[in-house]
């Protein structure tokens, strides 16, 4: 007990002056519809990106954590700007969790559409803010990097943050990066729908909080 109420605090400690409407989530995907109405309703562009994601997904028109994973590492192979030792199972089951709003294990059209946008747009960022072209995101160029995906951190999670998703010197590799702020934009969302009130706090029971943090 005494180890759990040292982690809480600690956790309290650092993110006790991080104001909630610094950090700018995406809009969550839209629910899950039926097909045929999903289909009726959807422009030329979502139709076109449909055809392509049926081609990726498959018949079940859904992807699976070990799809995503040989999606994303077929991308970045072309892209000899982005260093990475390629997308791990483990960190797309991450993503995949994250993004699972449905709680299905897969990621259906809009969830997986939701992702890739975001994946584009911080690509976009990770390329930009890769100031000396050497393919990474050196320690120095991380809080801007963060800053410009719309997360300002603060000096204490960003150092939390760099213990666990940078390597030893301090650098991130674009998949660390990318797993790193699909989670961080699934926890801002997570947050903003549970405060309700805008009041910058909420309240957890000991379910909520493992229902929250576990599948993740």
């Amino acid at each position: 007990m005494f180890m759990v109420n040292t982690f809480v605090k600690g956790l309290i400690h650092v993110v006790s002056n991080i104001d909630p409407a610094d950090f700018v989530p995406s809009d969550p995907p839209p629910p899950r519809r039926p097909l045929n109405f999903a289909e009726a309703h959807e422009n030329d562009e979502e139709k076109q990106f449909r055809r392509v994601f049926h081609q990726l997904a498959g018949d079940d028109m859904e992807v699976s954590p070990k799809e995503l994973m040989n999606i994303l590492n077929k991308i970045v192979s072309k892209h000899g700007k982005l260093r990475t030792d390629g997308f791990s199972i483990e960190s797309c089951r991450s993503m995949v969790a994250v993004m699972d709003s449905d709680s299905t294990g897969k990621l259906g059209f809009h969830e997986f559409k939701y992702l890739w946008n975001n994946i584009k747009r911080w690509q976009g960022v990770y390329l930009s803010q890769d100031q000396d072209g050497s393919g990474v995101i050196c320690s120095d160029e991380l809080p801007n990097a963060f800053r410009a995906a719309g997360f300002p951190l603060n000096d204490q999670l960003f150092k939390m943050i760099v213990r666990r998703y940078s390597d030893e010197h301090g650098n991130m590799d674009f998949d660390n990066f990318i797993g790193c702020l699909v989670r961080l934009d699934a926890m801002c969302r997570a947050f903003k729908t549970l405060d309700k009130d805008n009041s910058g706090s909420i309240d957890l029971d000991i379910k909520e909080w493992l229902q929250l943090t576990m599948y993740s």
